[in-house]
C-alpha cells in the first residue's frame, strides 16, 4: 500500500514538471536576424537564426509554417511583403526570400514548430533595408 502511495506520487510529480517545462518551453528559444542591415529592393534574401537561449546552440528541423514581412516598426504594418522559404544555408539558419522595397526598418514574425516541444515559438526580428 505505502509502495503504490509512492509510485502514485512519483508520478503526480513527475507530470507536474512535464506540464511546467513544456509551459516554458517555447521562451526558451529565439530568433536573430543573420544579417540585421541590408540593401532595399526585390527578392532579398533575409536569413534569421533560431537558437536555444539556454545552450546557446542552433536550433535545426524547425518547421516554420508562418511568416510575416512588414514595416510595422515604422508606423506601416500594412505594408506587407510575400515571404518565399528558401533551403537553410546552415543548421539553424532559416532563409527566406521577400521584397524590401523602400528604406527603412521591417518586422519579420515567425512561427515555429520544434521536435519535442508542445508550444509553438513564435519569434519577432526586425532587420533594417538601406539604400
Amino acid at each position: 500500500m505505502i509502495a503504490n502511495f509512492a509510485s502514485a506520487a512519483a508520478v503526480a510529480v513527475a507530470i507536474c514538471l512535464s506540464m511546467s517545462a513544456a509551459e516554458a518551453a517555447a521562451t526558451d528559444y529565439a530568433f536573430e536576424a543573420v544579417k540585421p542591415e541590408m540593401k532595399k529592393g526585390d527578392d532579398v534574401t533575409v536569413a534569421v537564426r533560431l537558437t536555444n537561449k539556454a545552450t546557446g546552440k542552433p536550433v535545426a528541423d524547425a518547421v516554420i509554417f508562418r511568416t510575416r514581412v512588414d514595416m510595422a516598426p515604422d508606423n506601416m504594418a500594412d505594408m506587407e511583403s510575400a515571404v518565399t522559404p528558401l533551403p537553410a544555408p546552415e543548421p539553424g539558419v532559416y532563409a527566406f526570400k521577400t521584397d524590401l522595397p523602400m528604406a527603412g526598418r521591417y518586422l519579420i514574425t515567425l512561427s515555429a514548430k520544434i521536435q519535442g516541444e508542445a508550444e509553438t515559438v513564435t519569434g519577432k526580428v526586425i532587420v533594417k533595408a538601406v539604400k
